[in-house]
């Protein structure tokens, strides 16, 4: 079918073709190209929640060790670097 859209080409390795067949036990008359559709896609989806989840994470300690270092501990750092 002709498209203008980039295709791509994945070998089916064993461990592609495993996730493939998991997969389609779940979705019943799907395609193996459907099922890679949508484990890529939901791969994508869960790299993004768990990105978001970290930055969340991040955001909440973020300030929350107050005194852990002494005061102007950062310019004493960089006096020692390299000019």
């Amino acid at each position: 079918m002709a498209t203008t859209r980039l295709r791509h080409i994945i070998t089916e390795t064993d461990q592609v073709a495993a996730a493939i067949d998991r997969l389609l036990t779940e979705l019943p008359g799907a395609s193996r190209a459907d099922a890679l559709r949508h484990l890529i896609i939901t791969g994508a989806e869960l790299q993004q929640a768990l990105r978001d989840k970290h930055q969340r994470r991040v955001r909440e300690l973020a300030g929350g060790f107050p005194g852990l270092y002494p005061q102007g501990y950062l310019d004493d750092l960089r006096a020692e670097w390299p000019a």
